[in-house]
């Protein structure tokens, strides 16, 4: 093996703009198709990403109206009965979910303002103590709500930023005093995301999902809700998976016990979660298929580099025909000569994959920083290619190589 593998090396550089110009196909099927691969698993992971946001898994049920969530400015729905705590803390004890929170929303805040300073959309949610940690939110400033800010209903609430900006842009926010449908709330903090999350909008879908964020949040206690609106609307939930993989399995569950909130006979009124997961998976699928024919347009060059590595192996043959005769009549076995060409035309196929595989790496970040796509560099595909492009020597060095080792040995030393 080890002799092959210097004879075969001895004639690659031999000829090394030959061996080179017969590589390049495979060079450019490999690296097209590492770069490829490696595209589409950076936007994948974009995707999944934008969706689900920098790891947090929830899953949002909320009360739905047909196919759109119920608006509670038309007043409490009729036929839906309050979460009760025994149903909040099944949804807790569920072996997926990691902790669950129960809230009051408004999706529009109106009213909202601060002397002459209003908050022009954003929302409102009346939150209990699971909120913040259930969503992925840390105080940055000020403190969070505390259990007797529930039990005396104490009238405070925290903002987001971009909320604190609207609503104090000369700073002060903390310890500030803002005013909801007339009546006063003093800010006890201000509260954020616990990780860095900066969606990539690449559609108007995108804007709508995430613009919304841009306006501005402010939460009070679920306990003061009843002040600025109906005491008796029912609660929206958001659930924490443990792991992403579960977050559709954890959105039935959470359906199934908000379900039994609904005790009218309405067939428009439904509690649904919104499928993050499922979302991300169909927007991974259609980005799949359309780079999936990408991928088959780049093997035909990974063929194309075949039929070359089989052409120049058989003009090797002819010009080593003596060689060949030499090797046979001093006892040479056919396995031999077979070997020694198919090694020679798997190391040629090899080198190329391992150079397609560099310019590949090099070419996506190329388009990434070209197009602003992320890349993620997919090692199995790295490996597949090196593997795949040894395979391809073998497979076209065959024929070659069978015709190199049935040669006759008195006719091949006849031929010069």
């Amino acid at each position: 093996m080890l002799e092959n593998l210097r004879f075969s090396f001895r004639g690659i550089w031999s000829h090394k703009m030959r061996s080179f110009l017969t590589m390049l196909g495979v060079i450019i099927g490999i690296a097209a198709i590492i770069a490829i691969v490696s595209t589409i698993k950076g936007t994948n992971e974009q995707i999944m990403q934008n969706l689900i946001g920098a790891g947090n898994n929830n899953v949002t049920v909320s009360l739905r109206q047909g196919e759109s969530d119920y608006y509670m400015d038309m007043g409490a729905p009729e036929g839906v009965m309050p979460v009760t705590d025994d149903m909040m803390e099944e949804i807790r004890a569920f072996d997926d979910v990691s902790d669950a929170s129960f809230y009051y929303s408004r999706s529009y805040a109106d009213g909202v303002t601060q002397g002459k300073e209003s908050m022009n959309g954003g929302s409102i949610r009346g939150v209990d103590l699971h909120y913040l940690n259930t969503c992925g939110y840390v105080i940055y400033s000020g403190r969070p709500f505390v259990q007797a800010d529930y039990d005396r209903i104490h009238k405070v609430v925290l903002l987001d930023e971009a909320a604190a900006t609207s609503l104090f842009p000369d700073g002060g926010a903390v310890g500030g005093t803002i005013e909801i449908r007339g009546e006063p709330f003093m800010c006890v903090g201000l509260y954020k995301k616990s990780k860095n999350f900066e969606p990539v909008i690449n559609s108007i879908q995108d804007y709508y999902t995430y613009n919304q964020e841009q306006y501005g949040a402010v939460l009070m206690p679920d306990a003061a809700w009843s002040i600025i609106y109906n005491f008796d609307e029912p609660k929206n939930c958001v659930a924490r998976a443990r792991e992403t993989e579960d977050m559709s399995n954890v959105g039935k569950e959470v359906e199934g016990v908000m379900a039994r909130c609904i005790t009218g006979r309405t067939e428009e009124l439904s509690y649904k979660a919104e499928d993050l997961l499922e979302k991300a998976r169909n927007k991974q699928e259609l980005s799949q298929s359309t780079n999936n024919l990408l991928i088959w347009v780049a093997s035909i060059a990974l063929l194309v580099g075949g039929i070359g590595v089989m052409n120049i192996m058989l003009v090797s043959v002819t010009e080593r025909t003596s060689e060949i005769g030499l090797k046979k009549a001093l006892g040479a076995p056919k396995r031999k000569i077979l070997g020694q060409f198919l090694t020679e035309s798997a190391l040629l196929t090899s080198i190329g994959g391992i150079l397609g595989v560099i310019a590949g790496i090099v070419l996506a970040y190329v388009i990434a920083r070209m197009s602003e796509t992320p890349v993620a560099i997919s090692v199995p595909a790295i490996f597949l290619g090196v593997g795949f492009s040894m395979v391809i020597g073998i497979v076209f060095g065959l024929l070659p190589s069978i015709k190199a080792a049935n040669l006759n040995p008195i006719d091949a030393l006849r031929r010069e």
